[in-house]
């Protein structure tokens, strides 16, 4: 066997690993681009046609149906009293939150106490306000004013110390305020729970190494981080309670969009064409919502990454084979490590 043959085999194994490699390392003929081929979804277009065209049958029907009353929506959609009664629909909604949002909070923060006492306090509450009804509860408070004419203050079965007439339950627009916000409260309470629970207890703990104060550690680092699963259900809940208000005719209220619209209906025998502008208004108020809920979000979703494929930056290019010793070559040696 001649000399070069029995070098050739007793060449060892990582010797040829290293000699292929570096054959592929100096091949530097470009690659051939990839020609992606989209998929067909042929049913998503048939899909499509076909609830596109039951639509329009449908806006077609309803456009020549004189049972809607269409000239009596034109009429009454701007309407004062109804433009009126819209703001009063508003204002019971912000109104409503607001009071929610502050006892859910401190609901919230009942449940998570280590206080037994705190904690059954807030979980009965809860367990009763959504238990029952909403219905059902606004009637209850509609009736509170007939059942404590006034409150008192004293011992029982004695001559009361303090005697206050009721005068709050016999405004039924702040009965109304709350009786929504006392009901949504308990939801609010649980959304507020898990926005807090969601935040890691480490987070809490290297607060606390930071020697920063339990309300720091709430405000800095918490809360913050809590509101990215706060918000979403939050504006949810908001539209929820705008639609809610039309509930508040159990109390009763009558000065909100249903009940005017209602009150107008009963007079004009057109109950159609003004469930119909109720509605668009209804539409108009939670389509501004949404709007705002879009962009609150988008605000606190800031730092989780979630970037938009099109606002993603470009891939760098390689950078060239730079020879041995030449500037930017990195540190180390190809099978990595630092040389």
């Amino acid at each position: 066997m001649s000399e070069p043959e029995s070098d050739r085999m007793i060449e060892s194994e990582p010797d040829k690993k290293l000699r292929a490699r570096s054959g592929q390392d100096t091949d530097t003929s470009p690659a051939e681009a990839i020609v992606a081929i989209p998929l067909r979804h042929p049913w998503r277009i048939v899909i499509a046609v076909v609830l596109l065209l039951g639509l329009a049958v449908f806006v077609l029907d309803a456009a020549q149906r004189s049972d809607y009353g269409w000239p009596d929506v034109g009429k009454y959609i701007f309407d004062r009293r109804i433009s009126q009664a819209a703001w009063v629909t508003l204002w019971l909604t912000i109104y409503s939150m607001i009071g929610a949002i502050v006892l859910g909070l401190l609901l919230a923060i009942m449940r998570l106490s280590p206080n037994p006492v705190l904690k059954s306090i807030a979980w009965l509450y809860i367990w009763i306000f959504r238990g029952t009804p909403v219905y059902v509860q606004l009637v209850f408070w509609g009736i509170v004013a007939l059942i404590y004419p006034v409150f008192t203050l004293g011992i029982p079965f004695t001559t009361p110390w303090v005697t206050v007439p009721n005068d709050i339950f016999t405004n039924l627009f702040i009965t109304a305020v709350i009786g929504l916000a006392l009901n949504e409260a308990a939801y609010m309470s649980e959304i507020v729970r898990a926005g807090l629970l969601s935040v890691d207890e480490g987070q809490a703990e290297a607060s606390t190494a930071l020697a920063m104060s339990w309300g720091q550690t709430m405000r800095y680092v918490v809360v913050p981080q809590a509101m990215k699963i706060i918000i979403p259900p939050t504006g949810n809940e908001v539209i929820s309670m705008l639609k809610t208000t039309s509930l508040v005719a159990a109390i009763p209220l009558s000065i909100d969009l249903y009940g005017v619209s209602r009150g107008i209906s009963a007079v004009t025998f057109t109950p159609v064409p003004l469930l119909i502008v109720a509605s668009l208004w209804y539409l108009l108020f939670t389509s501004v919502l949404m709007v705002g809920q879009h962009f609150i979000e988008k605000r606190f979703s800031r730092g989780t990454g979630r970037v938009k494929a099109s606002k993603a930056p470009a891939a760098p290019e390689q950078a060239p084979t730079a020879g041995p010793g030449a500037p930017g070559t990195p540190l180390g040696t190809d099978f990595g490590g630092k040389g």
